[in-house]
């Protein structure tokens, strides 16, 4: 009976200590910590607005400064550019871009999110951002007709990499149009320190035309409803992150890639040919997976993708649903300089036959 005892005693304590080795290895290290004292943390007593930049950029880290209130200005644009070349779209956008502007927080600030819908759109338009604890995210008191402005403001209570998107009827359609971003609450103290830090969504486009059809194209709701797309691409354009556009890193450094599933039906399976991804960080959220080839990304999910560049040369971003990358745009560069490194990667003299 003693033995028994001993064996269940030494069986807890060992499923203890890797219980905790496994919650260590998170997000941010101390899962519920901030979840349960963000509310608590006072902010400085400062005030700032937040820089905006066009993707695939972010704003700056915020480090270690302490919570503050920070303020975020946001337009919704209706505005025509380029899906694919020669093709055109009537996009929806928050401030003009697809994805929208990366938000950037940390953990206790004081979030007061303006939006204000252009005086030329057709449409009200609103936002619901995932990362906050509130009626429909904020869509509800963000409802706004052309010209008109509206505000609310929030606490970031909880870190991790959030979506943000139109919730305004019909919410598939203004998805659909491009109306979503990305919203990264830091932890107290900062992520740690990369050399490179990129954003990337991904969307599914649904037109009247095939793919590749010239012209203006016009939304075509009954292919959304199959859940059939024209075009799967990454920051609304099939050419987004190719020739010009393509991210450029040098060996040696470490990458951090932003990404997020737009949807608005889509589930992203994404991966980096030629890389391992050293940590995602699952579902935006406190989780890491560490040697990682395909992540997945449901539509309104988004996750942290980290690696290291090693080998010098080009490496193609693509969907793995492999025809949506070579047949519906979902594919992108990061091109990589620098010495070779033949401790890692080196071609091999042909192989001679014999004669």
């Amino acid at each position: 009976m003693k033995s028994l005892f001993r064996i269940l005693v030494l069986s807890a304590l060992i499923f203890t200590i890797t219980a905790c080795k496994q919650n260590n290895d998170s997000f941010f290290g101390h899962q519920t910590e901030y979840a349960d004292n963000g509310e608590n943390i006072k902010t400085d007593g400062t005030t700032e607005t937040l820089a905006m930049v066009a993707p695939p950029f972010v704003p700056e880290p915020t480090g270690d400064r302490r919570a503050k209130k920070l303020i975020v200005n946001l337009e919704t644009i209706e505005q025509i550019g380029e899906l694919a070349d020669g093709t055109e779209y009537n996009f929806w956008t928050f401030n003009g871009t697809v994805p929208g502007s990366f938000i950037r927080a940390r953990v206790g600030d004081e979030i007061v999110l303006n939006l204000k819908n252009n005086e030329n759109s057709n449409f009200p338009h609103n936002i619901d951002l995932h990362a906050v604890n509130g009626p429909g995210g904020g869509a509800e008191a963000t409802f706004v007709a052309p010209g008109k402005e509206a505000s609310f403001t929030f606490k970031a209570l909880n870190p991790g990499l959030y979506v943000y998107h139109c919730a305004t009827a019909p919410v598939g359609m203004h998805i659909a149009n491009g109306m979503y971003g990305l919203i990264l609450i830091e932890p107290e103290g900062g992520l740690p320190k990369v050399d490179k830090e990129f954003y990337i969504m991904q969307g599914d486009f649904y037109t009247k035309g095939k793919y590749g059809e010239k012209g203006l194209q016009d939304f075509d709701i009954d292919k959304a409803i199959d859940e059939n797309p024209d075009y799967v691409v990454f920051n609304g354009n099939t050419g987004s992150l190719l020739g010009e556009n393509e991210l450029k890193v040098k060996t040696g450094e470490t990458v951090r890639l932003f990404f997020g599933n737009g949807g608005p039906n889509l589930t992203s399976s994404i991966h980096l040919i030629g890389e391992i991804f050293d940590n995602v960080y699952v579902e935006g959220g406190t989780s890491i997976n560490h040697n990682v080839q395909t992540s997945s990304i449901p539509a309104g999910g988004a996750a942290i993708l980290e690696f290291k560049a090693d080998v010098p040369g080009d490496y193609v971003l693509v969907d793995h649903a492999i025809f949506r990358a070579f047949h519906k745009g979902a594919l992108g560069k990061i091109k990589v300089i620098g010495e070779d490194n033949p401790a890692v990667f080196k071609e091999n003299e042909p192989i001679k036959t014999a004669s």
